[in-house]
């Protein structure tokens, strides 16, 4: 699958919605792991602000790799993001869209 690096550099960045678990089967409550280290993965709905525009998007992101608190509103380094293109086929209907990322999301509060 593509992966496209994104480049952040001249954007504020901050928390819009704080981590939570990204479920594989709401249904069922199975929470979503990592393919490559089995472990849990965490959805944060990220703002990101810069040129004028202000767009929320939402991150995946291990739940070891977020560090500090990550409340509504602070300031956070977004690590190693990049968006991957998808494309599915859902009752007879073809969806597509782009998901985020990170290698990991640090809270810059001091």
């Amino acid at each position: 699958m593509r992966m496209i690096p994104v480049d952040l550099s001249g954007l504020t960045v901050m928390v819009a919605q704080p981590p939570h678990p990204k479920m594989k089967d709401r249904k069922n409550g199975l929470i979503a792991v990592d393919a490559e280290t089995g472990k849990s993965l965490m959805s944060v709905d990220v703002l990101f602000v810069g040129n004028g525009n202000a767009e929320v998007v939402t991150v995946v992101v291990i739940e070891d790799d977020i560090s500090g608190d990550l409340a509504t509103g602070t300031p956070v380094a977004v690590t190693g993001l990049i968006a991957r293109p998808w494309e599915n086929e859902f009752n007879g209907q073809k969806k597509h869209g782009i998901t985020f990322r990170a290698a990991a999301v640090t809270s810059l509060a001091g």
